[in-house]
């Protein structure tokens, strides 16, 4: 339908959402998954994601790279659902990595030492501070190189690798703390 100066209307802001969900929706829900281990949970947090995108103020300044703000707000928005679940227990990250990485049908007795260390790992990002858990789950579940994540971010390289650097350490510290080793 033409306006009467013979333009095309412009689409709704709800057309626009429908078109940035179809495109992302999946991404997002990947990303929320990484963090919350869970599918209901990565669920919620998509639906999350794009409630705030709905209810977004039309005055916001636009969002220059759409993929990578819902990204972001996925693995924010995961991260606030599990500290707002927050049972701390506390396993080593360093010591169990090969455990994540192996799979539980080679070794069917370190499965529950698996999902042990998975459900530790949600709670201690929980309890770090919001971007030092996002450059976390960047480089450790999502797999992005350092320069890239200072990109998405924001920031540098060499703040990235110091940054992680300094949280396996803390995670590593934690976890002697817990085993009654000397912190």
């Amino acid at each position: 339908m033409k306006s009467a100066l013979g333009m095309e209307p412009a689409p709704s802001p709800a057309a626009d959402l429908e078109g940035i969900f179809r495109q992302n929706s999946a991404s997002v829900f990947r990303a929320a998954y990484r963090v919350t281990g869970n599918a209901a949970d990565a669920e919620d947090v998509l639906q999350t994601v794009f409630l705030r995108m709905m209810k977004r103020d039309t005055g916001a300044q636009p969002v220059e790279n759409m993929a990578s703000f819902l990204h972001r707000s996925a693995v924010n928005a995961a991260l606030d659902l599990m500290r707002s679940r927050q049972h701390v227990r506390n396993l080593p990250l360093d010591d169990f990595e090969p455990v994540l990485a192996e799979s539980p049908h080679r070794r069917p007795d370190r499965a529950q030492d698996a999902v042990e260390i998975r459900a530790w790992l949600r709670d201690a990002l929980a309890r770090l501070n919001p971007r030092v858990a996002q450059m976390f789950v960047l480089r450790f579940f999502e797999g992005k190189d350092n320069p890239e994540i200072a990109r998405l971010l924001d920031t540098t390289p060499g703040t990235v690798a110091v940054t992680l650097s300094r949280t396996r350490d803390r995670l590593e510290k934690e976890y002697r703390s817990y085993l009654g080793g000397v912190a």
